[in-house]
């Protein structure tokens, strides 16, 4: 009699794969525009207020699209929900190649953000729903270390398509990336239950955690009366400005204070980013080992976004480093420590909050952290045109996680999950 097929071993670490790869094309075409900055500025003739103008009209789309996404994962499910946020913004960075000034690249931002907004509520979702609590963290930092992936082939890709075809064809090239995505993500995508590729073994290890109760529908007013939510928005709404910082005015810091061209910036950039991947792995490693080691998750967390928090303190001294590979090493650090950050802020959300809510809570908090980067963003631009000095924004880099991480503290000291249920 033929033996009934039963399913891969470990076939989460697939579906973990295919989040890794949405999330580095997702970094790739968000990368492309702060990549190509000096270049454009030159050719375009812009200043640093109408780059953060155009800056800010994709933190605004992605607040918006946050709302929608967040929402939408947890009503139409993560399979068809993350398909539509790629294929939206897929289109929207092609259509970069169209645009012609700052208006026509501030449109092209906006219809990106709103299609990136999708990534990171239904690929939190999707770890939530796949993995067991006790993997989330090193789940989430694997998935998130694309984005250090993206930005590393980004320096790589963008200057070479530049140069030998234009900047046109960097965006195209780039944004097709994410349909050949779509075809292996219908392919091989389902929830753990529906999904014939997961054997039950697997099954029985991922459904391990003990059972959530049911819960109703919630809305997001009353997801904001909840004391962990407004620890996760304040977790996000403090450093997400400084990630963005990072991405869309580095290549013009290194351009500015050490004289890189569109040629010369890869090395520094891969340098910077590589070191992000394994801060993003480390640091969902090292609260996934205190857990094993017995400490409870409320610790294991906080102490793991502790260590990263005081890594990027030396990120103060950046502006004032005369040789470049000093401040790329104090950059990549904090760079790393962030995305180790990262990893356990998102993990909290399935830590904290049922399922059912998972792709709302993180849409909402990003939400709030889009919301202040256009603030922060603004407030660069006004300030590099003034002074042309990076001294006080990378002051602000420096302090802005423990600040985060302090105020998160008096919020949930002891992170007891909440029971929406009763609502």
């Amino acid at each position: 009699m033929e033996k009934k097929f039963q399913g891969f071993r470990g076939f989460r670490w697939t579906v973990c794969a295919l989040l890794f790869v949405a999330t580095t094309i997702n970094y790739m075409d968000r990368q492309v525009l702060g990549i190509l900055a000096p270049t454009l500025e030159k050719a375009l003739g812009w200043n640093e207020i109408e780059y953060s103008h155009i800056v800010m009209a994709f933190q605004a789309a992605y607040a918006l699209g946050l709302l929608v996404f967040g929402r939408l994962v947890d009503v139409i499910g993560t399979r068809h929900g993350y398909a539509l946020s790629i294929f939206a913004w897929s289109l929207a960075a092609m259509a970069h190649a169209l645009a012609r000034g700052v208006f026509g690249f501030g449109v092209a931002r906006f219809a990106l953000g709103l299609g990136e907004a999708g990534n990171f509520p239904a690929a939190v979702k999707t770890v939530a729903e796949w993995f067991p609590s006790r993997e989330r963290a090193l789940a989430t930092g694997l998935f998130n270390s694309g984005s250090n992936v993206g930005a590393i082939l980004a320096p790589v890709l963008v200057p070479w398509l530049t140069l030998h075809y234009g900047w046109q064809m960097a965006f195209i090239v780039l944004g097709a990336t994410g349909f050949g995505w779509l075809i292996f993500w219908y392919w091989l995508y389902a929830t753990p239950a529906q999904s014939r590729r997961v054997s039950p073994a697997e099954l029985t290890h991922i459904h391990s955690d003990p059972p959530e109760p049911l819960t109703e529908e919630i809305s997001w007013c009353k997801l904001l009366r909840y004391r962990q939510t407004w620890a996760f928005v304040v977790g996000i709404s403090f450093v997400v400005p400084i990630w963005w910082f990072f991405l869309y005015w580095l290549p013009k810091f290194l351009h500015q204070q050490h004289g890189l061209d569109l040629a010369s910036l890869g090395p520094p950039l891969v340098v910077i980013y590589s070191m992000t991947s394994m801060g993003s792995i480390g640091g969902g490693w090292l609260s996934g080992f205190l857990l094993k080691r017995g400490w409870s998750v409320n610790a294991s967390r906080k102490t793991a976004m502790l260590v990263c928090a005081l890594c990027v303190v030396p990120v103060i001294f950046a502006a004032r480093a005369s040789n470049l590979w000093v401040a790329t090493g104090l950059i990549g650090l904090a760079a790393a420590a962030h995305q180790g950050w990262a990893a356990n802020l998102f993990t909290l959300v399935p830590d904290l909050f049922p399922q059912k809510v998972v792709g709302s809570v993180v849409g909402l908090g990003l939400m709030f952290g889009s919301l202040t980067s256009i603030l922060f963003s603004q407030a660069v631009g006004y300030i590099l045109q003034m002074s042309g000095s990076y001294w006080s924004l990378f002051f602000i880099a420096g302090c802005a996680y423990l600040a985060a991480l302090a105020i998160m503290q008096i919020l949930i000291p002891d992170m007891k999950p909440v029971e929406v249920h009763h609502v």
